[in-house]
């Protein structure tokens, strides 16, 4: 099986909609960190990564992992962008298959 990278693109925070439904000390995703990246070999979820965010992003990972691809919607056939539901803080994620 490929060698996959995930990276954490940018984590996101909707203040107005954290105001209106949450409560007052919600704030931007602290599990993960812009730019972290999480590389992986035997297609287990990494240690420390959100389950939630895995299950939001995982049918992504096993396309490109099982050499599937997302063209002509992107631009290379190695790499997604997906994100978690969190509809108040989501976290962005590249999803590449580094090898074949």
């Amino acid at each position: 099986m490929p060698k996959m990278k995930i990276t954490v693109l940018k984590r996101e925070f909707y203040q107005d909609l954290a105001d209106e439904y949450c409560q007052p000390d919600t704030s931007l995703c602290q599990v993960f960190a812009d730019g972290q990246e999480f590389v992986i070999d035997d297609g287990k979820k990494p240690e420390n990564f959100c389950s939630w965010a895995w299950n939001d992003i995982h049918k992504c990972y096993l396309t490109l992992r099982q050499n599937g691809n997302f063209v002509p919607w992107m631009k290379k056939d190695n790499v997604i962008i997906a994100c978690c539901t969190d509809g108040i803080r989501p976290v962005v994620f590249k999803i590449e298959r580094l090898t074949d």
